[in-house]
């Protein structure tokens, strides 16, 4: 008689468990490769794309590059699979997209210029508002609507005007 045994598979994490792995396997690898300025930042309040942001310096293009590298390695080894990675090959801004943490490696020139950290800092949760009076959109009738203006063509589709080129040529 075969007598069941508990499930192979393991228990689900809490949704909260995963991006706190995955944030101090990149801080691991930040660490690592001694990347200057960290800043992590807690934006689900803010967007659905991701859960934290986390902007890092780097000394140089070759800097940015390493650090970047060292956080997809660390991550690969710990059996998270990024969703990609831009600003690779020229070193000024590496985004790295890890689906729940999105990583940017920059030079400081670069931070500096595009202030991402003033885009999500200072911006408070959005509060309900309770007492709102609903508007109802106004009605368009068919006299009132606008009528829709016709493209207008260049050339009759049969009549087409040669090439600048071909009429040099003659």
């Amino acid at each position: 008689m075969a007598t069941k045994t508990g499930s192979r598979r393991a228990a689900p994490q809490p949704k909260n468990s995963i991006p706190q792995t995955l944030l101090r396997i990149v801080n691991s690898a930040l660490d690592d490769m001694k990347a200057v300025n960290v800043k992590v930042m807690d934006v689900r309040h803010l967007t659905d794309i991701t859960d934290i942001v986390v902007i890092a310096s780097g000394n140089s293009d070759r800097h940015v590059k390493s650090i970047a590298d060292r956080v997809l390695q660390f991550a690969k080894q710990n059996d998270f699979r990024p969703i990609g990675v831009e600003g690779a090959r020229e070193g000024e801004w590496v985004l790295v997209d890890l689906n729940d943490i999105v990583v940017h490696v920059m030079l400081p020139r670069v931070r500096e210029f595009y202030g991402l950290e003033k885009l999500w800092e200072d911006v408070a949760p959005p509060e309900p508002v309770a007492d709102a009076p609903k508007v109802a959109a106004p009605k368009v009738t068919a006299a009132k609507a606008p009528k829709p203006k016709a493209a207008k063509s260049r050339a009759p589709a049969g009549r087409r005007k040669p090439p600048a080129r071909a009429r040099a040529a003659r």
